[in-house]
């Protein structure tokens, strides 16, 4: 069902608020922020300073991941009646690493208008000064909590041929990067911090570096990775034929369901599987 954007329907604004420094906001976006009958917000306090720095009186009301369900039935109360509700996250872009996703898919399961104005996100600056290649990228978001679940994440991603970003915590960032070190090796790192803030730094280089560097860690960081540049790669080889290789190399099968199920991240007992009935 296609939506045009701009008519008369209902619609919900997702709109991106500053990262750091509360003039890093759009014309548009301020003005959407006085035009619409209410905002829906991830943080109040936080939000409630945006809008008496640029002198906006607007209704605001909490919604963040613990309540997004209770908020989007309101959101689509509002948007029955008629009325132009706006989105918005602590800081960034809604539904990007942030609340939002539920209240959008809510309003355009119901036939009403999703906007999203272009705005602050963090990835976006951090990527293009870190001097690793911009041009193609993936984009991960947050890695696991745990550190098994995390180990787990970053087998799958080490063979990706992008600059591969990450949003971290600073409580977790330096057993991140030790992770990153162990499983995708010393490649080149860049390591942003408290971007548009007063005390914003980029870190670029070697994983074991940066560690050294970074001391103790403070404010959100995002971690961007270089692409796997080495010459192998396995992306374009079936399972089966991953195993015989390696068996041809002089693995033993039990050995070669092993690594190739490390190689692409899958569980050993699948690939075990999959190769036991492909041969029979």
């Amino acid at each position: 069902m296609s939506q045009k954007s701009y008519n008369n329907t209902p619609t919900l604004y997702l709109v991106p608020t500053p990262i750091g420094n509360l003039e890093d906001i759009t014309f548009r976006a301020i003005n959407i922020l006085k035009e619409v009958e209410v905002i829906f917000s991830e943080d109040t306090r936080e939000t409630k300073k945006l809008l008496n720095y640029y002198n906006i009186d607007k209704k605001l009301i909490a919604s963040h991941k613990f309540n997004e369900n209770e908020s989007s039935k309101k959101i689509l109360e509002y948007l029955k009646y008629g009325k132009n509700v706006a989105v918005v996250s602590d800081r960034g872009t809604p539904s990007i690493c942030d609340p939002g996703f539920e209240p959008s898919y809510q309003a355009i399961d119901n036939g009403f208008n999703v906007v999203c104005l272009p705005g602050a996100t963090a990835f976006t600056p951090a990527l293009a000064m870190s001097g690793l290649n911009p041009n193609k990228f993936l984009f991960y978001g947050f890695l696991d909590s745990k550190k098994s679940s995390k180990k787990k994440e970053l087998e799958a991603l080490k063979n990706e041929k992008y600059t591969i970003i990450v949003y971290e915590s600073p409580y977790r960032v330096v057993e991140t990067l030790k992770l990153i070190k162990e499983i995708m090796g010393d490649r080149n790192i860049s390591v942003a911090r408290e971007i548009s803030k007063k005390h914003e730094e980029v870190y670029r280089g070697k994983v074991d570096e940066i560690i050294e560097e970074l001391g103790e860690p403070k404010g959100e960081f995002v971690i961007l990775i270089e692409e796997n540049k080495d010459k192998e790669s396995y992306e374009d080889i079936d399972i089966i034929s991953h195993v015989d290789i390696l068996i041809s190399e002089g693995e033993s099968e039990k050995d070669a369901i092993k690594k190739v199920a490390k190689m692409h991240g899958l569980i050993k007992n699948d690939v075990y599987i999959e190769y036991k009935e492909a041969k029979k």
